[in-house]
């Protein structure tokens, strides 16, 4: 069986997310989700986010029909450790060429086309300037 793994806030649920884990699902037979805590996405994104809290967030992944697991992490080692576990790792291409956290541990890494430049800060903005 081939394990599959993608990671990050997915704090919104967009297009991009979805079409992001049906093509990490085409990859391999298992997909896991792994979803930064409150705390870890407050640090990297701001004050104002989450929008979704961690159950939340891991609640409405858990119920897409790509996702076999979600799983939520702490911290880079945590994580290095998830991504430890899996053959393929899925990022989105807004990450070639900079740093990935578990690359080097990472048996086969994947790059996904971003759609249409959809992002939840954009679409967070969006709901503001409304």
């Amino acid at each position: 069986m081939i394990k599959v793994f993608v990671n990050g806030t997915f704090d919104i649920l967009h297009v991009g997310h979805i079409q992001m884990l049906n093509f990490a699902k085409s990859q391999g037979h298992y997909l896991t989700v792994g979803i930064d805590c409150d705390s870890r996405v407050k640090n990297l994104k701001g004050s104002s986010r989450p929008i979704n809290s961690e159950i939340e967030r891991k609640f409405l992944l858990e119920n897409l029909k790509s996702v076999d697991n979600v799983i939520i992490f702490k911290d880079d080692c945590e994580l290095i450790d998830l991504i430890k576990n899996h053959d393929i790792m899925v990022k989105g291409s807004d990450y070639i060429n900079q740093t990935i956290i578990g690359e080097s541990v990472c048996k086969k890494l994947i790059f996904f086309d971003l759609v249409n430049g959809y992002s939840t800060s954009k679409k967070i903005q969006d709901i503001i300037s409304r």
